[in-house]
């Protein structure tokens, strides 16, 4: 039996559509899935869709089930929660996240998905890319009890990352954003927040996570001597200059990258994907984390939704897509 399903593709920047794509027979070792959610990433995904990429990063930025290549035709998306209707019977019924581009149904080796905990509920556990992003970044950072620490853009990355802070002890932390509308997702989080003007200084860790040039100059002048900026954001083709020529020197200050395609050497010896994607997903039985699910459409929409996230005429940091119906014929 043959299976069909619809799928979202880029077919050129700034163009997407629905495209009807008819699956293969699950091997043994496979699973079926069908959706129930994915999560448009705004930023990473809206760069995307912009034609963004740099030829340079195009085999660096692939996703792990994208078809095509950028800047398009290309199928393009990692948050992606489910059911599997079949595969082991271990997995057979079970509610799964994946990093799968937006579709319907579709299958994947069993090693790819990851059991939802039965406290997380499926419409949260779309953010659970975005908090191995975070839990990754707190790896390559290594905050300590009682740390002055700041998280600068109210992103969805920056809010996730903010979120798990607010639970290390003895923490001052404050949430920076030029947005004034993030103030109220900084309360949900239970997180102090500040525009750039008034930000705290002498801060030991800034973690950098707006995606302009203004916020990581921000960043390093929040710095106390010897402090660090880890730098979470992808600024794709464009170019960032910052005032190193200033005080970097004499303070004795570090700009460190931080990237979730590998896992942090940080980490405890032996950490792989999948131990940093479980986490990530028990980490998610925090409904606090709820507030950085800013808005919901049904998939048939994606094609003029992305456009509208793209602009900012439609505000949001994870914007959830529902499916419903079949496919399976």
């Amino acid at each position: 039996m043959h299976h069909s399903a619809r799928a979202f593709w880029l077919r050129s920047p700034g163009r997407g559509e629905i495209r009807e794509v008819t699956l293969p027979e699950p091997a043994p070792d496979e699973v079926l899935v069908r959706a129930l959610y994915s999560g448009v990433s705004r930023g990473t995904e809206t760069l995307v869709f912009r034609g963004g990429v740099p030829r340079s990063q195009h085999t660096v930025m692939r996703a792990p089930f994208q078809e095509g290549d950028f800047p398009g035709p290309v199928k393009y998306g990692y948050l992606s929660v489910g059911v599997v209707e079949r595969g082991p019977a271990a997995l057979t019924g079970r509610t799964v996240f994946c990093l799968h581009p937006h579709q319907s149904r579709y299958v994947v080796p069993a090693s790819a998905v990851t059991v939802v905990p039965e406290r997380v509920p499926a419409g949260r556990a779309v953010l659970a890319g975005t908090v191995e992003t975070a839990v990754n970044a707190l790896w390559d950072a290594a905050p300590l009890i009682g740390d002055r620490i700041t998280v600068v853009g109210g992103g969805m990355v920056g809010c996730a990352v903010a979120a798990l802070l607010a639970r290390f002890p003895g923490v001052r932390l404050q949430l920076v954003d030029a947005d004034p509308a993030r103030e109220a997702t900084a309360r949900a989080l239970g997180v102090d927040f500040a525009r750039p003007a008034d930000a705290l200084g002498d801060r030991d860790l800034v973690v950098h996570a707006s995606a302009t040039e203004a916020g990581l100059t921000r960043s390093l002048a929040l710095l106390a001597p010897e402090g660090t900026v880890v730098e979470l954001s992808w600024y794709g083709d464009r170019t960032v200059a910052l005032p190193l020529g200033e005080a970097f020197h004499s303070r004795r200050l570090t700009l460190r990258g931080s990237q979730v395609g590998t896992v942090s050497p940080a980490a405890r010896p032996g950490r792989t994907y999948a131990d940093r994607m479980a986490l990530a997903l028990d980490l998610l039985a925090d409904p606090a984390l709820d507030a950085l699910v800013t808005g919901e459409s049904p998939f048939e929409e994606l094609p003029s939704v992305l456009p509208k996230l793209a602009s900012g005429e439609l505000p949001a940091l994870c914007h959830r897509i529902r499916y419903t119906g079949t496919d399976v014929t």
